[in-house]
Formats: structure tokens, C-alpha cells, sequence
């Protein structure tokens, strides 16, 4: 099987010439994250995905994470002196305040780190992405007491954190939470209940695990509007820090997935035996609010599982498509004789959509990252705010396309490989099971894409998507106008995809304000339009910047020469997607909604 390799080249092409790293580095905060300096620091994470990550993913996933009679979990072999390793080289806080230990790094360079560690081990990644999410909720909502005694160790990596939304009874749906939590005199809070789906809501990576939950307390309101969060620790911590007793927390079983099979999904009970002791996160009734924190930036961090996981199936099949061997090259052998499969044109096809895909969704999550810090750290609060609209555009987007993406990626790993794709020992059929999950969590693409409907694009009538728009065309007619070949053709492209997306903003706007079921019909379409423009944009743009870079003779023109014919495919190949999606939107929409629910 082949070795995790992180595609550097391409990520700091992407960084700096797209995300602007430079400027970034310009941020209050951020002037250490120099290109030179942030170049190492991703020499230094690649070099830990590939020989200390991607050794165990494949046995990680054969062995899975086990729950012992006692009830603790214990992972996979070699994954705790992993994450011991992980923590002693601080990759833990890479991003996190340096207040309480972190390093204090942009949120751009945090994707590029985290997109190796999903690539090269998804299941492992799966705990420290949780705990980054607890931090930021804690951070931002928590008294200066809870800051002072949970970030620390959470920040290190020393202590974990959890997500518990999910009960039996409730899926998706929060209003129909029913964890309760009783107050006490001595203002902490008794937690009773169950919630399952919980990622590494118990395992043997470090002496404490902090589950961020949420529940009602008795005078709740009915509905989202009376959900409070709760912090709730597998043991208690003193004053001091230190670990006191066992809290009234256990993990009763794990699930048996399709995928990620090292990562242990546990049902957790709260209260057993007399109740969990918790502590208000944030104002009482006003918990999904901190939720959110989390669930944002999960939801971005699950949308970067899809790139890493779709890079290292892209990196498998190119290598199994160069060493097997079968079959005549059409249009190269006369003499008859056996080629590699990586002459034969489909499976050329097919890497190739692996790679313009896997490009594409790459540029969009980084670019996406750099706004995010801008968001945070731009100097004029205009500017921030310009900034932030952007991001909330496009977390549903990086999240559900992306991942939907993933799957198309994921399966042409499988096919490339032809039978063996079907056999476990190739590795391809695991990066196909490990991605199915990523479409789900934090929300299915269907939620993903109500959101992006009837928040993220509603609230301001459109203004932000339609400014998007505008943007993206006016790279499309600069393209256009290029007298080089392969820019014209992307940017007439790109202007044709444009346009379609466009007339769906129109539509979509009109008919959310009329008719919103028959608008909603058409929000997943909508959600998968947005993605494929937004990743021919970013395309296009890395094409102009190769082209000048050719011109100007600057840089590995090899490199250059495959990011243009990349961008070029992905505008003649994929790009037409759009206007399918945009027919499927405008006219489709209404035929979902054809039949009753009886007809089925």
C-alpha cells in the first residue's frame, strides 16, 4: 500500500498565492505566521502524518477501539503513544490562544495541519477536532473561573473535549432534547439522561475528558429557546486543577459503524447513580447559542475531512494506477504490450477528477480559513464584518459540498483499482467507508443546505451571496479576455457557470419568500451549485497566477504547467455541472414535491 505524502507543494501555492498569507501575517496577532515560517511549521506536521499517522490508519481500522467490562474504551494499538506525541509537539494548540498555552497561529495554517492529519488518519484526528470546538465554546462563553481551570490542559491536549447534542429520541432535531439538569444550592447542576453518537466520549488518551452537553433545567422553555449547555468532566477538578472523583458519567456501549472504525462512538448515560455534577456554559436558555460555537467550526473542520480524505484516495489510486499493470495502451503501444493502467484514457479521466476536485475543494476551505482570521483580526470593523458574511456563506458550503465530493473522489479511488478496489488489504474501500460519515456529521448536507438557504442567504436578502457572485464573475470575463487559450476557455466557462448561478440566487430568493417547501426542495441542487462555481473560481484564479508565473519564468514551471491543465479540466469537465444543478433548482424543485407522502 501506498505512503501518505501531504501535497506541500500545492498547499502553500494555495496559501500564499490564494489565501494570501502574506497578509495575513500582517494581522494583529499573526506576524510571526511569516510564508518561510509557515513553511516549516508544515514540513514539520507532514512529516508526523506520514510516519507516525498513517502507519496505524489501516491497522486502526481493522483492530477498532473496544469497550472493556468496566466500561472504559481502549483504542486502537500505537494510538495513545501517538497522541502522546501529538501533544508533547504541541499540535494540539496550534491555533488556540497563547494566554492559555496555545500557539497562537492563523486559522489558515491550522486547515493546512488539519487536512493532514485527516488525511493520513481521519479516526485519530476525530478527538483532538472535537476538543478544538470545546475550547472555542469555553473560550468565548465561559466565566473567567471556567477559562482559568479547563483551557489550560484542553489546550495542551492534556485533557479532551466532547460534543453531546444528540439523544435517541431527537436525531437532528434539539427541540426534542431531554436531558435534564437540577440545580443546586451550591450553583452547579445535577445532569440525568442519555446521548449517543458521542466521538471519543471515552477512550484511554488522557486522564480527563470534558463533555460540553447540552440539557434542560426545569423552568425551561419548551423547544430550542429553553436548551442550556452544560460542562460536564469524567472527574471533578479542584480549585488547583487537580482531578478529584469520578463524576457520575459512563460510557454504556459503543456503535459498530461502516467507517472509522478506531474512533470510538459511545452512548453516554448521565446520572446513573445520583446524578452528574455540571456547570452552566454561558446564559441559562441560551445553549444552542454556544453550541454553535462548536458546530461551526466543526462543520468547516468536517468539510476539510473531505479534502484530506479525498487527496489520500487520489494518492492511492495514481500510485496502484502506475505499478498495475494490464491491457494495451490505445494511441501509444503498436507492439501490443501490457501498460501500466495510468496510460489507458478512462482511468486518466478519472484521476484526473480526483485531482481537479480534490484542488478545488482545497483552495476553497483555505480561502475560506484566511477570511475566518480576517473575520477575527481585520483592523476596520468593516472589513470584519465583510469578512465574517463571507464565512457564514460559505461553511455550509464547505462543509456539504465537500464532502459530498468526497464521495465522488472516494469511489473513483475504488474503481481505479477495478476488483481490488473491493478488497479491504488495498486500503481504497476504507477511504470510500470513512467518508460516508463525513456527509452527516454536524448536520447532513439537507440541513447544510436549509441553512445556507433560509439563514445564511435570507438574512440579508441575497447581498452577500449576490456580491459573491459578482466577484466570481468578474474573474470569469478578466479570463475571458486573455488572449492565452487555456485562460479563455476557463474564463468563458466559468462566466457560462456564473451566470446559471446567478439566475438561481434570483430564483431561490423569490421563491423562499413565496413558496419556502418548494424552494427548500431545491436547497441541496443549490447547496452543490455554490460548490462547484466556488471551486471554478478558485481554480481559475490559481490559473491566471500560474500563467504570470510562467511568463515571468518564477517558480517550478512543471508545477505551474499541471496547475493550468488542472484548472482547465476542471472548467471544461466539471464546470458544466452547473448549469445542471441550476436547471435542477429553477425547474426541478417543484417535482420532488409531486408526490404524497401515500405515493412512496
Amino acid at each position: 500500500m501506498s505512503t501518505y505524502r501531504a501535497p506541500l507543494s500545492d498547499m502553500q501555492f494555495v496559501m500564499n498565492e490564494l489565501a494570501g498569507l502574506s497578509e495575513i501575517a500582517t494581522l494583529p496577532g499573526y506576524e510571526e505566521a511569516t510564508p518561510d515560517t509557515v513553511a516549516v511549521i508544515l514540513e514539520e506536521a507532514s512529516r508526523f502524518a506520514t510516519d507516525v499517522l498513517d502507519p496505524l490508519n489501516a491497522s486502526g481500522d481493522r483492530e477498532g477501539a473496544t469497550r472493556l467490562p468496566d466500561g472504559s474504551v481502549r483504542t486502537p494499538e500505537g494510538f495513545k503513544a501517538a497522541y502522546e506525541q501529538f501533544v508533547q509537539s504541541g499540535w494540539n494548540g496550534v491555533n488556540k490562544p497563547a494566554a492559555y498555552g496555545g500557539q497562537h497561529l492563523p486559522q489558515l495554517v491550522a486547515a493546512g495541519i488539519e487536512e493532514m492529519w485527516h488525511a493520513a488518519n481521519m479516526a485519530f484526528d476525530l478527538c483532538p477536532l472535537l476538543t478544538q470546538g470545546a475550547i472555542d465554546a469555553i473560550e468565548l462563553v465561559g466565566t473567567p473561573e471556567q477559562k482559568a481551570r479547563f483551557l489550560p490542559p484542553m489546550v495542551a491536549g492534556t485533557w479532551t473535549g466532547t460534543m453531546n447534542l444528540t439523544e435517541p429520541q431527537a436525531g437532528s432535531d434539539l427541540a426534542a432534547v431531554r436531558m435534564r439538569a437540577e440545580p443546586q444550592a451550591d450553583g452547579t447542576y445535577k445532569l440525568y439522561g442519555q446521548k449517543i453518537f458521542i466521538t471519543y466520549g471515552e477512550h484511554d488518551f488522557t486522564d480527563n475528558i470534558i463533555h460540553l452537553v447540552l440539557a434542560r433545567t426545569p423552568d425551561a422553555p419548551a423547544g430550542v429557546k429553553g436548551i442550556s449547555l452544560f460542562l460536564v468532566p469524567k472527574f471533578l477538578v479542584d480549585e488547583n486543577g487537580s482531578l478529584g472523583r469520578r463524576n457520575d458519567v459512563q460510557c454504556v456501549s459503543l456503535e459498530h459503524k461502516l467507517g472509522i472504525h478506531a474512533s470510538p462512538t459511545a452512548v453516554m448515560a448521565y446520572g446513573d447513580h445520583g446524578g452528574a455534577v455540571g456547570y452552566l456554559i454561558g446564559e441559562k436558555n441560551r445553549g444552542l447559542e454556544a453550541m454553535f460555537i462548536m458546530m461551526n467550526q466543526a462543520r468547516f473542520s468536517v468539510g476539510m475531512e473531505g479534502v484530506g480524505l479525498s487527496e489520500r484516495a487520489y494518492q492511492r489510486a495514481v500510485d496502484y494506477a502506475r505499478q498495475r499493470v494490464q491491457g494495451r495502451a490505445v494511441g501509444i503501444d503498436k507492439q501490443g504490450k501490457p501498460a501500466p493502467i495510468i496510460e489507458h484514457p478512462d482511468i486518466r479521466r478519472m484521476l484526473m477528477t480526483m485531482r481537479a476536485y480534490t484542488e478545488a475543494m482545497r483552495a476553497l476551505g483555505y480561502v475560506t480559513a484566511a477570511a475566518m482570521d480576517n473575520a477575527r483580526h481585520a483592523r476596520e470593523p468593516s472589513e470584519r464584518a465583510q469578512h465574517q458574511a463571507f464565512v457564514d456563506l460559505m461553511i455550509p458550503i464547505v462543509k456539504g459540498w465537500c464532502t459530498e465530493t468526497a464521495q465522488e473522489v472516494t469511489y473513483l479511488g475504488v474503481q481505479v483499482h477495478g476488483g481490488m478496489g473491493f478488497i479491504e488489504e488495498t486500503g481504497a474501500a476504507q477511504y470510500s467507508r470513512d467518508a460516508r460519515i463525513i456527509t452527516i456529521y454536524e448536520g447532513t448536507t439537507g440541513i447544510q443546505a436549509n441553512d445556507l438557504v433560509g439563514r445564511k442567504m435570507t438574512r440579508d436578502d441575497g447581498a452577500t451571496a449576490k456580491r459573491v457572485a459578482a466577484q466570481i464573475d468578474k474573474v470569469a470575463a478578466h479570463l475571458a479576455s486573455q488572449d492565452d487559450a487555456s485562460l479563455n476557455a476557463i474564463g468563458v466557462r466559468l462566466a457560462a457557470a456564473t451566470a446559471a448561478l446567478q439566475n438561481a440566487i434570483d430564483w431561490m430568493l423569490a421563491s423562499y419568500a413565496a413558496k419556502p417547501r418548494t424552494a427548500l426542495a431545491g436547497s441541496v441542487p443549490y447547496l452543490n451549485l455554490w460548490g462547484v462555481v466556488c471551486g471554478g473560481w478558485q481554480m481559475a484564479r490559481a490559473a491566471k497566477v500560474a500563467v504570470d508565473r510562467l511568463a515571468q519564468g518564477e517558480g517550478d514551471a512543471t508545477f505551474m504547467r499541471t496547475k493550468i491543465a488542472t484548472a482547465r479540466f476542471y472548467a471544461e469537465s466539471l464546470l458544466p455541472l452547473a448549469e445542471a444543478y441550476a436547471q435542477a433548482v429553477v425547474s426541478g424543485s417543484p417535482g420532488a414535491l409531486a408526490l404524497t407522502a401515500e405515493q412512496f
